[in-house]
């Protein structure tokens, strides 16, 4: 495979499975073929029960598996993900997605003036057949602090940031219902968001 050369900044793209063995590969390809040189594909798995973990060792070396065992919710498997990444940029990644071209390099571009970008995808259905809504529409995006505090506008699998704010964030509390919540409330707060709404996901 060969991977593209990027700006010097490295990204790392943290992806949680637990039994997503329909839709995994689709996701994992797309992802695969907009990596640079010095980015990496990391995954932490919650103790499937299917076919996840065998696919993700398909792979071999293309990614690096966190771990495999039973954790106990997308939550505590996030943080254990992104407790790993090593990259300057870090992004998110749920495992029945699938990433449009250029997307990585939309992140980069957001990034190197910003702290966490919130970026968009459309809504679509298990043979990726448009559902003619895009995320931002269906979660109805918006900035601020006290209007993310009231309803949660943050998607996780469309954010990416600094891996600054990532380390600000960690250890992440045990009792916050959502990850995503909690860190689009901090980046709110603390540091400078950027929103695009472009699609770049599926």
């Amino acid at each position: 495979m060969l991977l593209k050369k990027t700006d010097g900044q490295s990204l790392t793209i943290c992806l949680a499975t637990y039994n997503g063995e329909t839709f995994l590969r689709e996701q994992i390809d797309s992802i695969l073929l907009q990596l640079g040189q010095n980015d990496r594909l990391i995954v932490s798995d919650d103790g499937s029960s299917d076919n996840t973990v065998a696919i993700l060792q398909s792979y071999g070396e293309k990614l690096t598996i966190v771990s495999t065992k039973r954790i106990g919710g997308v939550v505590q498997n996030f943080s254990r993900v992104l407790a790993a990444a090593t990259g300057d940029y870090i992004a998110l990644a749920d495992q029945d997605d699938v990433w449009l071209p250029g997307r990585t390099d939309m992140i980069r571009a957001a990034l190197a003036d910003y702290d966490l970008v919130q970026l968009n995808g459309e809504v679509v259905d298990s043979t990726l057949a448009s559902k003619n809504i895009t995320v931002y529409q269906s979660v109805n995006v918006r900035p601020g602090l006290l209007q993310n505090f009231i309803k949660n506008s943050f998607v996780g699998c469309n954010m990416a940031f600094r891996r600054e704010l990532r380390d600000f964030i960690m250890p992440m509390p045990k009792n916050i219902p959502w990850h995503d919540w909690y860190i689009g409330l901090a980046a709110e707060a603390f540091f400078r968001v950027k929103r695009i709404d472009t699609v770049s996901m599926l």
